[in-house]
């Protein structure tokens, strides 16, 4: 099956869309981007890959109806199942690198007594992972060195002071260890981990069983057909440095630009506030950029800044948004610039004003940023579409709305749930019109 891929190597996460010759959506994958961005581009484009098997999947078996009434199950227990196999598999590099680690370390402890910390910390690790996975469990993240980092530090925590050695050794270890761990691809083990998935996930839907080759046999004819690489497109903000040739490459304005376009093909402006910049494009019918502003290096309005004030708030990024809408009050922040706007939201707290209306105001003063980049690009034309990953913030959104609807009247805003993807589903229609309506056949391998 020939595939045509979008890479989108952003500030903060690397996105890959994958489609197919009909230009229809098979996967989409995402990763943290890192200093490696060879790595981080290969991970994301296999996690999309992967996605694509799991959307064949899905189709393959809603034709067989093997599955009638329980195709949705069956494919979340596998999903996380073999999501289970891959953390599994990182866990126990993650603990290997860190004995390696550990034997070129020079602790006042005893070293024996770090080890044997070492191997009760990932003993416990490795117990508590199938809870991770199991149906409904809530994980802030869906990355590795997010997860085990969180349950590596609690837990070396809780095993320091019952083995009666230092805490900061075993962080030593994790910080010394989780970047190699991290930027290694594991591609050679997907096969395997979806196979050992499939039986897992047959022994916990037992309902199955007597429908087993039925839903067997489709599967490993998935599994066995070729997602071919016809052609990759990458685009972004470390595009330069994404390891194929240029002629691969778009620029990210462009990308972002076709890609609000195939979302929804009545797009005239497209905002996108990513995590290091905002971008204002206006296209024409056919998606073709006509003109363009971004923010200036400053990080105010885009997710950096959100980024600051959680690190300030000693919050979560994801919870930024759903307490600035439990706001009653409409509060005004004067700083536009990020180290400005923390001082202020210091001097608001210590003056009795509440973290939620100090919330809003923050976010209502990012989309003000927002809104005079857009006015400098054309102004908001019928239809508006928001991307990025600060599309996914409620309030963000609610600012947004009810600005637009100040200067600019009633505007069809557009936000898809998977607008993080834009500029990825950008490069990747690229990439299929380059094979199918230009004729080009290079290849461009991550």
């Amino acid at each position: 099956m020939r595939c045509f891929i979008g890479i989108d190597l952003g500030s903060t996460t690397t996105k890959a869309v994958v489609v197919d010759e009909q230009q229809n959506i098979l996967g989409r994958g995402i990763t943290n981007s890192r200093s490696n961005y060879d790595t981080a581009a290969a991970i994301a484009k296999q996690e999309a890959l992967v996605n694509s098997r799991f959307f064949l999947f899905r189709e393959k078996l809603a034709s067989t109806k093997a599955l009638n009434g329980s195709l949705d199950a069956f494919l979340g227990q596998l999903e996380r199942d073999f999501r289970a196999e891959q953390y599994m598999e990182q866990l126990a590099d993650l603990e290997q690198t860190c004995r390696r680690s550990l034997d070129t370390a020079r602790f006042s402890d005893d070293n024996g007594v770090v080890a044997d910390a070492l191997i009760e910390v990932f003993r416990r690790l490795s117990a508590e992972a199938p809870m991770l996975f199991a149906p409904g469990a809530k994980r802030k993240s869906d990355f590795f060195r997010d997860i085990a980092g969180s349950q590596y530090l609690a837990t070396g925590e809780a095993v320091a002071k019952e083995v009666g050695t230092r805490y900061d050794y075993l962080l030593n270890l994790f910080d010394r260890s989780i970047i190699e761990v991290e930027n290694r691809v594991y591609g050679d083990s997907i096969r395997r981990h979806l196979l050992a998935a499939l039986e897992r996930s047959f022994a916990a839907l037992p309902e199955t069983q007597a429908r087993r080759e039925q839903v067997e046999a489709p599967i490993k004819g998935i599994l066995d057909t070729e997602l071919e690489e016809t052609y990759v497109v990458g685009t972004g903000y470390g595009r330069a440095r994404l390891p194929f040739s240029k002629e691969h490459i778009r620029s990210e304005i462009l990308c972002h630009g076709l890609g609000a376009h195939v979302m929804y093909p009545g797009t005239a402006t497209v905002l996108d506030i990513g995590g290091q910049d905002t971008k204002a494009i206006q296209v024409d019918p056919a998606g073709i950029v006509e003109s363009f502003q971004m923010n200036d290096r400053c990080a105010a309005g885009c997710g950096r800044y959100l980024g600051y004030i959680a690190d300030e708030m000693n919050m979560g990024l994801h919870e930024l948004g759903p307490m600035a809408m439990k706001s009653t009050k409409a509060i005004r922040i004067n700083s536009t610039c990020t180290v400005f706007a923390g001082a202020e939201l210091r001097d608001r707290l210590s003056l009795g004003d509440k973290r939620e209306d100090i919330m809003a105001g923050l976010h209502r003063a990012i989309i003000l940023r927002a809104m005079s980049i857009l006015a400098r690009s054309g102004g908001v034309r019928d239809q508006f579409t928001f991307t990025g990953g600060v599309a996914k913030n409620e309030a963000a959104v609610k600012s947004l709305k009810e600005l637009v609807k100040e200067n600019y009247g009633d505007v069809t805003l557009n936000i898809d749930p998977d607008s993080i993807y834009t500029g990825a589903l950008g490069g990747a229609t690229f990439a299929w019109r380059a094979v199918v309506e230009e004729g080009k056949s290079a290849e461009a391998r991550t």
